[in-house]
C-alpha cells in the first residue's frame, strides 16, 4: 500500500514539475524569448562590426587628409564649392538637389 502511494505521489510530483517546466519554457520569458534575444544580439554584433569598419575607414581618410595638403585642399574646395580667382568652372548636367 505504501509503495503504491509512493508511486502515485512521485507520478503527481513529476507531472507537476513537467507541467511547470512546459508552461515556463513556453511563456514570455521562455525559449521564444531566448531565441529573440539571440537574434537581437547577432544583429547588434553585425551593426557593431559595420560601425567599426566605418570608423576605421573614416580614421584612414582623416590621416590621409592630414598628411596630404593637396588632397586636403581638394576636399575643402569640393565641400565649400570654392575656386581660385584664375579658374573657370563649367557646370554640366543636372544641378545637385540639396
Amino acid at each position: 500500500m505504501k509503495t503504491r502511494l509512493l508511486r502515485v505521489t512521485c507520478l503527481v510530483v513529476f507531472l507537476l514539475v513537467a507541467g511547470y517546466a512546459f508552461i515556463t519554457l513556453r511563456g514570455p520569458r521562455g525559449i521564444p524569448a531566448l531565441i529573440a534575444k539571440e537574434h537581437q544580439i547577432r544583429e547588434a554584433e553585425k551593426r557593431n562590426g559595420d560601425l567599426a569598419r566605418e570608423i576605421e575607414r573614416q580614421r584612414e581618410r582623416i590621416e590621409r587628409l592630414d598628411s596630404n595638403a593637396a588632397e586636403q585642399e581638394l576636399e575643402i574646395r569640393e565641400r565649400l564649392k570654392l575656386v581660385h580667382p584664375d579658374e573657370k568652372v563649367f557646370i554640366t548636367g543636372q544641378p545637385e538637389k540639396p
